[in-house]
C-alpha cells in the first residue's frame, strides 16, 4: 500500500496527470466519417505524424494505420488497426523542485471495427458509382492491446499496460454535398495492477459525444468541421482520487485532398474550447492515405 504526505500525493497527481495524457488524447480524438459507405474490399492504408502540445508538455506520435471494408450481414463495415509510437515530454514545479519526465517507445496498439446497421448497402465498386447516401446509423468498438513500451521502474511510460474497449452509436445524414453526423461513446478501462512496483491505477469510465459537419467537393475533397464534449475519467491509485474528473469541451477541422486515384493527403487540427482541470492542449497532425484493392 503506498502512504502518502502532502508533498507526495502532489507528484503522485503530477505521474498520473503524464499517465491521463497518453489516455486522455485517445478519448479526445475527433475522428469524421466513421459511419460512412466504402466499396467493400477497399483497403485504407496510411502513414502520419500527430503533435499535442499543452501546459508545459509535449506529445509526438508517429502513426501506421490499416482499414478494410466489408460486408457485413449486407450492410458495409469497416476493421481496421492503429500502431503508433510515441515521444512525450513534461515539466513541472512542485513545492520548489523541478520534476521533468520522458518517454518514448511503441504506444498501445488500437483495434476498431464498425458496422452500418442501416442505410450502407455492401456494394462493389461498380455498383457503388450510383449510391446515394440518405441516413446511416451504425455501431462501432474499439479495443486497446497491452504491447505499448512499460516498465513497472519508470515513472512514465508510453504504454498503459491495461486494456481498454470503447463502444460507440452513431449516425449520419446527407443533405447535398454535406454530411452531418453525431455519434456518442463510452471508455471502460482495466486496471493496471503493477504501476511504479506494485501499486494500482485506475481510472472511471469516460463519456463522450462527437459531432461533425462534412462537406464534399466535386474532386472528391471533404473538409469537416468537428467538435466534442466528454466527461468522466478520473484516476485512482491503490482505489485513493489522486485526480479529479474531467470536462472537456474541444473543437477543429479535417481537410482530405486526392492526389491522385490511389493516394490522399489529410491535415488536421484542434484545440481545447474549455477544460474543468486544466488540461487541455493544441493538436495538429498529418497523414497520408493510399487506396488498393476492390477492383480499383
Amino acid at each position: 500500500m503506498c502512504r502518502r504526505s502532502n508533498k507526495s500525493n502532489q507528484v503522485w497527481a503530477f505521474l498520473t496527470l503524464i499517465i491521463g495524457l497518453m489516455r486522455m488524447s485517445f478519448a479526445q480524438e475527433i475522428v469524421a466519417r466513421t459511419y460512412s459507405n466504402a466499396p467493400i474490399g477497399i483497403n485504407f492504408l496510411s502513414a502520419g505524424l500527430v503533435q499535442l502540445k499543452g501546459n508545459n508538455y509535449k506529445l509526438t506520435s508517429e502513426v501506421m494505420g490499416f482499414t478494410h471494408i466489408l460486408d457485413v450481414a449486407g450492410q458495409s463495415g469497416k476493421l481496421g488497426i492503429v500502431i503508433p509510437y510515441g515521444e512525450l515530454s513534461k515539466k513541472a514545479t512542485i513545492n520548489g523542485y523541478q520534476l521533468n519526465a520522458s518517454a518514448q517507445g511503441l504506444s498501445d496498439p488500437v483495434i476498431k471495427a464498425s458496422v452500418n446497421l442501416y442505410g450502407a448497402p455492401a456494394l462493389t465498386l461498380d455498383q457503388f458509382k450510383s449510391y446515394q447516401q440518405d441516413l446511416i446509423i451504425g455501431l462501432s468498438v474499439a479495443a486497446s492491446i497491452p504491447w505499448g513500451t512499460y516498465s513497472d521502474q519508470q515513472m512514465v511510460n508510453i504504454g498503459a499496460n491495461r486494456w481498454f474497449i470503447q463502444p460507440g452509436v452513431g449516425a449520419s445524414k446527407a443533405i447535398g454535398p454535406w454530411r452531418f453526423e453525431l455519434a456518442g461513446e463510452g471508455i471502460f478501462y482495466s486496471k493496471n495492477t503493477n504501476y511504479l512496483g506494485g501499486n494500482t491505477l485506475s481510472q472511471s469510465p469516460i463519456y463522450s459525444t462527437q459531432t461533425h459537419a462534412i462537406y464534399y467537393f466535386e474532386n472528391t475533397a471533404w473538409l469537416s468541421l468537428d467538435a466534442t464534449y466528454f466527461i468522466g475519467g478520473q484516476t485512482l491509485l491503490n482505489g485513493n482520487p489522486v485526480s479529479g474528473s474531467q470536462e472537456n469541451w474541444r473543437y477543429g477541422s479535417t481537410l482530405s485532398y486526392p492526389l491522385s486515384k490511389h493516394n490522399s493527403i489529410r491535415l488536421t487540427g484542434s484545440t481545447g474550447a474549455y477544460s474543468k482541470t486544466n488540461n487541455s492542449h493544441d493538436l495538429i497532425g498529418i497523414s497520408w492515405q493510399y487506396r488498393f484493392g476492390g477492383g480499383l
